[in-house]
């Protein structure tokens, strides 16, 4: 009768959970991974649809960004040409250019100042009236004035501040007369603020319907493999064993199709500087059009991999309390 007595169950043996892969957080990190891939590999189709819009996505981000560095440092360029011009009615000594050098230096706001000669004026007044030199016939140099032509710091490249500086410099004893094209430069800065506005308003546009299109794509993705989710779910699966792959899963489309659209825009960039001068009067690689700065180019790639995890987060909150 004893010997068909059932023994007792091992207590140690069945209260011990199964470790994942190794313990310690770098086995059930390569443990996640490993399922992440294996999970990409499962599903090919899926996952190359899934990375395919990521990547037209960014593509579409990335080629904005593109156009609108080059844009800022074309206006930066221009507005290096917002200058004031002091004029005095008289050749000045060198004593005296080293005085006014050093008043006018004193006021903030200047980036580089250059004493300009009556003959020096004269010979760039000759030099735009190239062809019709003889207007000029019996006139001499004594007719121009000195001027001292000063360029501003960027900073200091707005209406207000060019106002505020040229107020300062009328202050200063000795100087006859102040120009620095008023409504020109009122112009300019109206049309950099309205592009720089006109940029903000588009790239905003363009992430919220970057994130809208991704995060449905992946949304689609997780609804396609709904069921096994259930499945782990109703077996006993921890929250974290059922939705770590997932999200490492979107962290990797996500990195891919940011990867991919910087290749695909590098492509792009390097086809059109090497065959603009086809279709185009200019060349952009003299113009000095460039590719996207380094920082513009990791944050690109962080966006791509965030844009991954956050999309199948947000799915998976659908079908599990993550």
């Amino acid at each position: 009768m004893n010997k068909w007595k059932k023994k007792p169950p091992d207590v140690n043996r069945t209260s011990r959970r199964p470790t994942l892969s190794g313990d310690g957080f770098g086995g059930r990190a390569g443990f996640f991974l490993a399922r992440a891939l294996t999970n990409i590999r499962q599903n090919v189709f899926v996952n190359v649809v899934t990375v395919g819009t990521i990547t037209l996505a960014l593509l579409i981000v990335a080629l904005f960004l593109l156009v609108f560095v080059n844009l800022e440092s074309a206006v930066e360029n221009w507005s290096e040409r917002v200058q004031v011009t002091v004029y005095f009615d008289k050749e000045l000594l060198p004593q005296e250019q080293t005085a006014f050098r050093e008043k006018i230096t004193a006021l903030s706001g200047v980036s580089r100042i250059a004493y300009v000669s009556r003959d020096e004026a004269f010979k760039r007044f000759k030099g735009r009236l190239r062809g019709q030199e003889t207007l000029l016939e019996g006139v001499r140099s004594e007719i121009m004035p000195t001027s001292f032509e000063i360029a501003l710091k960027s900073a200091y490249r707005e209406t207000a501040s060019v106002e505020s500086f040229v107020t300062k410099l009328k202050q200063i004893p000795g100087i006859s007369e102040v120009q620095y094209g008023e409504e020109w430069v009122r112009r300019f800065n109206s049309f950099l603020n309205f592009m720089r506005l006109l940029g903000a308003l588009l790239g905003g546009f363009l992430v919220i319907a970057v994130i809208f299109i991704v995060s449905n794509t992946i949304k689609l993705t997780i609804y396609s493999r709904r069921d096994e989710l259930e499945v782990m779910s109703l077996v006993g699966a921890t929250r974290l064993f059922i939705t770590a792959p997932f999200l490492l899963e979107g962290l990797i489309q996500g990195l891919a199709g940011s990867l991919l659209s910087l290749a695909l825009l590098y492509g792009v960039y390097e086809g059109f500087l090497h065959n603009a001068g086809s279709f185009i009067t200019f060349n952009p690689a003299a113009s000095g059009l460039s590719f996207l700065p380094l920082e513009y180019l990791s944050g690109l790639l962080l966006g791509g991999a965030l844009l991954g995890f956050i999309g199948s987060l947000t799915s998976l909150k659908r079908f599990i309390n993550v």
